[in-house]
């Protein structure tokens, strides 16, 4: 995640909104406590879903891959008064952390947390709910099942914005999408996008990179 300059990206957070401060501490107990806290959205890429949030008002919204919360009270934060948000998480030693997290948040009754596999669960979820906006950030060999399974059962309109499409930019680096099968994925789902007429498509380099999928 550290092929844009880090100088560019510390200067577009401080020219951005300021984060509410119970993200800067979701986010500083993401670091203290994880694994792996770059997995974190952040304080740039969760403005960006805020605005984008405030922008299209969608009323249902789909996460698949919640971590610690932080991206889906980001998109709660400008939530229309009908909206809700399914997000879906398969780890579920973070479900204690993440209810906890938006609680602390105010947004209990806005985010409804599913624990377990989304590839079994987002079916379910389709039988009732039509989505307005979806986020993929998730296990990234899955990406192109998503969104297959997502596709046709969205209204004109909705948007499906997916997180990491430029995978530390080995995406464009022929020897990692020969051999890295990780980035070959991606690369491919980012083609699968463009190719499909349905949607129009736009990656922009934000953090490591988000596609946004417009269905026509």
């Amino acid at each position: 995640m550290n092929y844009i300059d880090k100088k560019l990206t510390d200067y577009c957070e401080q020219n951005s909104s300021s984060e509410p401060g119970y993200l800067t501490e979701i986010s500083r107990q993401t670091y203290l406590t994880q694994i792996n806290p770059r997995m974190l959205s952040g304080h740039l890429q969760g403005r960006f879903l805020k605005m984008i949030v405030q922008l299209m008002q969608p009323i249902n919204i789909l996460e698949i891959g919640t971590y610690t919360g932080y991206s889906a009270i980001c998109m709660a934060e400008a939530l229309p008064e009908k909206g809700k948000i399914d997000t879906i998480e398969l780890n579920e030693e973070l479900e204690t952390t993440i209810q906890s997290n938006i609680e602390i948040a105010g947004f209990k009754g806005k985010i409804r947390l599913h624990i377990g596999d989304a590839l079994k669960i987002i079916p379910q979820m389709l039988e009732t709910v039509t989505y307005d906006l979806v986020f993929i950030d998730a296990d990234k060999q899955n990406y192109p099942a998503y969104f297959n399974l997502l596709k046709d059962k969205l209204n004109s309109g909705a948007v499906i914005l997916s997180d990491n499409v430029l995978w530390s930019g080995k995406v464009v680096d022929d020897e990692e999408r020969a051999n890295d099968h990780e980035t070959k994925i991606i690369h491919q789902f980012n083609e699968m996008l463009k190719a499909d007429d349905s949607f129009e498509t736009l990656i922009l380099p934000v953090r490591d990179g988000i596609s946004m999928a417009r269905k026509k």
